[in-house]
């Protein structure tokens, strides 16, 4: 069975390296990945802070397993912890990729950022843990662990 999957992330900042991930769950047929579009989150933006919190609200609708795509400032960004509590919340399993390693369109690695989950989360690296092929299996995982 398909896990719906959400996938939180610094939109600004790591678009590039999230859309990798993005790619790779779109071609796994046991993940339905879900992401919130960029120009319906700068629209929110927009609207204000009852209109983002609206847009999570609806993106996390019937998921069960929310990945966090970890960057460089990743836990400064307060959305991606109100996407977190909103998983945990849920009752969503829960579980943390390092994107760090992803080259971005220039080429370049960035810096490995702090983890924004509590330490009961598993988290990986995309390239040191081959996300590419581990990807279900993460998921998969942290919807046992819910």
């Amino acid at each position: 069975m398909a896990r719906r999957t959400f996938f939180s992330f610094h939109y600004e900042r790591d678009v590039w390296r999230a859309s990798v991930v993005r790619k790779s769950a779109a071609l796994k047929t046991d993940i339905a990945p879900e992401f919130i579009d960029a120009s319906l989150w700068e629209e929110s933006k927009l609207k204000g802070d009852d209109a983002l919190r609206k847009l999570i609200k609806d993106a996390l609708y019937g998921t069960t397993v929310t990945a966090v795509l970890i960057g460089s400032e990743t836990f400064k960004r307060r959305w991606v912890r109100y996407e977190i509590d909103q998983s945990i919340a849920r009752g969503n399993g829960l579980f943390g990729i390092y994107i760090h390693n992803i080259r971005d369109q220039n080429g370049n690695r960035d810096t490995r950022g702090l983890n924004p989950l509590n330490p009961q989360y598993a988290t990986y690296d995309w390239v040191n843990d081959d996300g590419y092929n581990s990807l279900s299996k993460w998921v998969e995982a942290a919807y046992d662990g819910r």
